[in-house]
């Protein structure tokens, strides 16, 4: 056991590590050629989890999306704002998939849902189902970032996700952006080599601490990105116009995409023959229909409280 945080111990656990491929099509099968490992590794985290719980005396457990971190005898929570998970195959496909995700979240004590329930609300059918299961609680909106003064001085992206698809995209709007007229912030999201010749419109990092993104990303007129939902949390939280461009293949990020689009709240610009350009043209006639949520960021509080006192 190590403390990376003042005061904060912490064990290392490693990921799932899941690869990803360079097409649209061979998402879903290079998922299911995985499946055999990430059972296995679900599995060997869940003994683990026994074995760390009774040398260390732990309590309780909240997991975001760790499905063989549950416990017989201490209370267990698992988050996700996937309740109802979409595959992009059709219903039947859709269908099966829900019900393994839910006899997966069954075995925690409580489903923490990373959403507001009713209207509005983020993540749209994703995270509302017909039918809440018993041990489901809407939590709220969760972002490391704060409200600050938007000022609108720059164009920025902002990029995240798996490889190799986020390097593709990083490519493609570096290409495209090169003799914008506009100025423009570019934050790679990875450790890959520093980029040899930086146009003097273009501030480049290759990653961000929050504390340093939080001032750039509300200083922006509109932001570039993926259609990832902490992405999304953030950018709600911020108010911020947005071209959002999901993960080809990734069925959770592209029906985030459509849906937000369809609510006139973001651009939903497809990676395949994109052209940034255009998008931004189109951007400047797109309503970017801010959401209200209240007290939608604040919401988990009020549930860890109700949460502590039963333990």
């Amino acid at each position: 056991m190590t403390a990376s945080i003042p005061g904060l111990s912490t064990i290392h656990l490693d990921g799932y590590n899941v690869w990803y491929s360079k097409t649209r099509l061979g998402f879903i099968p290079s998922l299911f050629r995985q499946l055999p490992r990430l059972l296995q590794t679900i599995s060997r985290e869940h003994k683990w989890l026994q074995e760390i719980a009774a040398q260390y005396h732990i309590d309780a457990v909240i997991t975001d999306n760790r499905y063989g971190l549950y416990h017989p005898n201490i209370p267990s929570v698992i988050m996700t704002h996937q309740v109802v998970p979409q595959t992009g195959w059709g219903p039947i496909a859709n269908k099966t998939l829900q019900w393994l995700h839910a006899e997966r979240l069954d075995r925690f004590d409580h489903c923490w849902i990373v959403d507001v329930e009713g209207e509005p609300n983020l993540a749209g059918r994703l995270s509302h189902p017909k039918h809440k299961a018993a041990n489901a609680q809407y939590i709220g909106l969760l972002s490391q970032l704060t409200t600050l003064p938007a000022t609108e001085k720059h164009l920025l992206v902002l990029l995240s996700g798996p490889e190799p698809q986020r390097t593709m995209l990083s490519d493609i709007l570096w290409m495209q952006l090169q003799n914008s007229d506009r100025k423009i912030v570019f934050v790679e999201g990875s450790d890959r080599v520093k980029r040899e010749y930086i146009p003097p419109h273009i501030d480049y990092y290759q990653r961000l601490t929050a504390d340093k993104l939080n001032p750039i990303l509300a200083a922006s007129e509109i932001v570039i990105c993926r259609s990832g939902y902490s992405t999304l949390m953030d950018l709600a939280l911020l108010g911020k116009k947005a071209i959002i461009i999901p993960t080809p293949g990734q069925a959770e990020q592209e029906y985030l995409a459509r849906h937000l689009h369809q609510e006139g709240v973001w651009l939903h610009a497809p990676q395949k023959k994109l052209d940034i350009n255009k998008a931004l043209q189109e951007a400047a006639h797109f309503p970017f229909r801010k959401l209200s949520f209240d007290t939608g960021f604040q919401q988990y509080k009020t549930v860890i409280d109700s949460w502590l006192t039963l333990l």
